[in-house]
């Protein structure tokens, strides 16, 4: 078996889905579909957001650093995927396959804060309306969102350092479409132990806490939604929260039976299609069930639609 350090690496090949010849070309057009539909909606989400001032408040704040976020984190997994497949490759560099690992793991941790972060401005804003304006002020939505993403950056610079010090055993074939770090983890030729308590570690902190805060809040505001007299109020608020859930639950869901999962399981074909659940499918329904069903967005987008005629196919789209 040869070893081989990182740096001594200088091309990976990704198996990606060559095991199932048959649907590859059909997860390439499904992959593509949505990465077109997250790079529209969070783009059209972050614009309105900018330009209409009635969007100027904390949720629309957050709801945009989601779709910045996403839009990223959809990028650096399906854009080399898709590339390849385009090209007829199935390779990446050392450089890019390190960096394809940070930002991957960097906006996924920095979303699995910002969305318990979320839920709890929800929470404030439903259950203590009158003090939300004081309690979310600009300042405080600011130091929230700042640390949602040091803490993504810094968590994924913990995980990726020791990755990059192990010897790899055998030829640089990646079992997998993206740089995944579980991936590489099997890869190497030496002990990963401290590598999987580190990252143990850091999966409870990000997976099941942000997630308890979640539900949490979400609690909080389902006893709140049974005191409105109206069942039409009512009916929508629980419709409302049931979408965010499903969101919710999906994103962490496929998150936590991937990293905490025991090390004796080998799923790395399940693994993949996981991957595809939280990298691709997810950011494309935030923009969706968070935002574009709301009135006020709608309204938004119908806004700027009438500023540029050429556009204004969207608008019965979101009707």
């Amino acid at each position: 078996m040869v070893q081989a350090n990182w740096t001594s690496v200088t091309v990976f090949f990704f198996l990606g889905f060559s095991h199932y010849p048959k649907v590859e070309v059909v997860i390439f057009v499904l992959c593509l579909l949505m990465y077109l539909t997250t790079l529209l909606g969070n783009t059209i989400l972050i614009s309105i957001t900018i330009l209409d001032s009635h969007l100027h408040t904390p949720m629309y704040f957050f709801l945009s650093n989601l779709s910045f976020l996403d839009i990223w984190y959809t990028s650096s997994a399906l854009i080399p995927m898709l590339a390849n497949f385009i090209l007829g490759k199935n390779t990446i560099s050392f450089s890019g396959c390190a960096s394809q690992m940070y930002f991957s793991l960097a906006m996924g941790s920095t979303e699995c804060v910002l969305l318990s972060m979320m839920a709890y401005d929800r929470y404030v804003a439903i259950c203590n309306p009158l003090r939300y304006p004081i309690i979310m002020n600009r300042r405080v939505c600011v130091q929230i969102a700042g640390s949602s993403w040091l803490t993504g950056c810094l968590t994924a610079l913990v995980e990726t350092g020791p990755v990059l010090q192990l010897s790899l055993c055998g030829k640089s074939i990646i079992n997998h479409f993206t740089c995944e770090i579980l991936a590489l983890l099997k890869m190497a030729c030496v002990d990963t132990s401290m590598v999987q308590l580190i990252m143990l570690v850091i999966s409870i902190l990000l997976l099941p806490l942000p997630m308890l805060l979640i539900c949490v809040s979400y609690a909080f505001i389902l006893s709140n939604i049974l005191r409105i007299s109206s069942v039409d109020g009512r009916s929508k608020a629980f419709s409302t929260c049931a979408a965010h859930l499903t969101v919710v639950v999906l994103f962490y869901g496929t998150a936590l039976s991937m990293y905490l999962k025991p090390s004796a399981v080998n799923s790395q074909e399940i693994d993949k299609f996981m991957a595809l659940i939280y990298a691709g499918l997810t950011p494309m329904l935030n923009p969706i069930i968070y935002s574009l069903r709301n009135k006020e967005v709608k309204m938004a987008v119908k806004k700027l639609l009438i500023r540029n005629p050429f556009n204004a196919i969207l608008t019965s789209v979101l009707k």
